[in-house]
C-alpha cells in the first residue's frame, strides 16, 4: 500500500480516508440509476441501446439524460443487438447457362450519334 501510495503522491491516511468515505448523492443515483438499467437492459433480453433503455425508464418514471444513460451503460457494458440481416450487394450470374430471353425485342445498338 505504501509503494502505491507513494506512486500516487498522496498520503496513507488521506487514501484511507477516502477509501472508507461514502458515496456522495450523484454517486447513490447513479447507483440506483445503473440498476434500472440493467432490469431494463435484461426485459429487453439484452437487445436494446440506449434510446430504448432510456424511454423504458421514462415509462417507469425514472428521468435521466441521454449522455448519463449511455455512460452508465458503457461502465456497465451494455450494447444493442442489431437483428438487421446483412445487405445483399450483388448476386453472382452463373455464366454457364443462358441469360433470359429478350421476350421485347429491345435492340440497344445505336447507328449514329444521338441516335436510338
Amino acid at each position: 500500500m505504501r509503494a502505491l501510495c507513494e506512486t500516487l503522491k498522496v498520503s496513507t491516511s488521506g487514501y484511507h480516508d477516502w477509501r472508507d468515505r461514502p458515496l456522495n448523492q450523484r454517486g447513490q443515483d447513479n447507483v440506483a440509476l445503473s440498476e434500472s438499467i440493467r432490469q431494463a437492459h435484461r426485459a429487453s433480453d439484452e437487445t436494446y441501446g440506449m434510446p430504448r433503455i432510456r424511454a423504458e425508464l421514462a415509462d417507469t418514471g425514472v428521468i435521466a439524460s441521454r449522455k448519463r444513460t449511455a455512460r452508465l451503460m458503457r461502465v456497465m457494458h451494455f450494447q444493442s443487438v442489431s437483428r438487421r440481416r446483412a445487405w445483399c450487394v450483388t448476386t453472382q450470374r452463373n455464366k454457364r447457362l443462358r441469360p433470359a430471353p429478350d421476350l421485347g425485342n429491345r435492340v440497344f445498338v445505336a447507328k449514329d450519334i444521338n441516335e436510338m
